[in-house]
């Protein structure tokens, strides 16, 4: 039994298990690259739905020194975090205050999400979305992180066009005393965001985040965008003013888009660089060599990995995420806020740890096995 796992359907499969990837010595020199982290709930909570999040604290922050000892960024309270997926608003804003303070004692890079998740679910108006955007943001600065100016629910139900979210951003990038990430989400990740920038139609969208780009490029740093659309977001970064980066968000293309070509590269900020961190790191490791070879063979294989994580429902990878986390021993069970741990079936999950496998990213094989073994087992799979 030892290593192996029975699947669902009756397969068993053997985890190879790898020797793992070396930390760098440093952060990556040509490209930024923040990892956007999930939460570890608490067990002994009640993480239901609908219920408050309740979060340990000390797994959560560990994970974050994780992530910064492979030289990644840290992207806090982002999508991954579960922002409106199960992580209350109290919850993310101690969230941010803790990892902020754990940033400067790590020497760590840090973003944190500003979003308007304090107003209660339902219609809002353009002044209560501004003053919900620049109660974040005043926090998020307080706290010592950049800002990350996340795509609003709120907002993409109030506007009625381009103009209603110039006049919410511009304002808030005239309070900011800092430059700041703007976030463009793509309804595959959040049905709730169609139509975001003031248009359904993704030329007009990115006319309008252009604009505001150009109006205010002294307090933009740059823009996550996560379309699943490598093609557009090229387009997009090759009109961005010079000085702005293009981060992105696309956990189907990451590997091309970083690598980038002759007019520019994007840099990134990526759901997917929490469960790859140490492939990321020495993928990025060897680009700043100039290794492209080694590049490419590290990134190829967790590819696939990645399109089967952000598969439709896109909305449920963090149920993967978590998985991969509890497989890998970062935390000691597969729990999630919200009750998230019911979004993704067992046959998707077994597929994602034959991925993760065969990607390198399991270096203890037989405790990934014994907990595959266990979920498996609760799960009707007899081992």
């Amino acid at each position: 039994m030892s290593g192996g796992v029975v699947l669902p359907g009756g397969t068993r499969h053997r985890l190879t298990g790898s020797g793992g990837f070396p930390r760098p010595a440093a952060p990556a020199t040509t490209r930024i690259a923040y990892a956007a982290a999930h939460v570890v709930a608490d067990p002994r909570a009640e993480n239901v739905p609908g219920a408050p999040a309740a979060v340990d604290w000390d797994r959560t922050l560990a994970f974050r020194r994780h992530l910064w000892s492979y030289g990644l960024g840290v992207a806090e309270a982002m999508d991954t975090a579960q922002r409106g997926m199960g992580l209350d608003y109290p919850a993310t804003r101690e969230l941010i205050r803790r990892s902020a303070a754990e940033a400067r004692a790590a020497g760590g890079r840090i973003v944190a999400g500003v979003a308007t998740d304090q107003l209660p679910v339902g219609p809002a108006s353009i002044a209560q979305i501004r003053d919900a955007y620049a109660e974040q943001l005043a926090e998020v600065l307080s706290a010592g992180a950049r800002p990350v100016l996340m795509c609003s629910r709120h907002l993409a139900a109030a506007a009625r066009g381009p103009e209603d979210y110039q006049q919410v951003y511009a304002h808030l990038l005239t309070a900011s005393d800092q430059p700041v990430v703007l976030h463009w989400l793509g309804d595959m990740f959040d049905p709730a965001l169609a139509g975001y920038w003031g248009s359904a139609d993704l030329d007009l969208a990115a006319d309008a985040v252009l604009d505001l780009i150009k109006d205010h490029a002294e307090k933009v740093d740059g823009i996550k965008v996560s379309l699943l659309d490598a093609d557009r977001e090229v387009a997009l970064r090759r009109r961005l003013p010079a000085g702005v980066r293009l981060y992105t968000g696309d956990d189907f293309h990451y590997p091309e888009l970083i690598r980038g070509d002759a007019a520019g590269h994007s840099d990134a900020l990526l759901g997917v660089f929490a469960a790859i961190a140490p492939a990321a790191a020495a993928a990025l490791a060897a680009l700043d060599a100039g290794d492209l070879a080694t590049y490419d063979e590290v990134f190829a294989p967790t590819v696939p990995l990645a399109r089967h994580l952000f598969a439709a429902p896109t909305w449920h990878y963090k149920t993967g995420i978590v998985f991969l986390a509890w497989l890998t021993g970062h935390q000691d069970h597969f729990t999630m806020v919200g009750g998230q741990q019911a979004g993704r079936s067992p046959a998707h999950l077994a597929r994602l740890l034959v991925l993760a496998d065969a990607a390198g990213l399991l270096p203890d094989a037989e405790l990934a096995a014994a907990r595959a073994r266990a979920y498996f087992t609760v799960a009707g799979v007899a081992q």
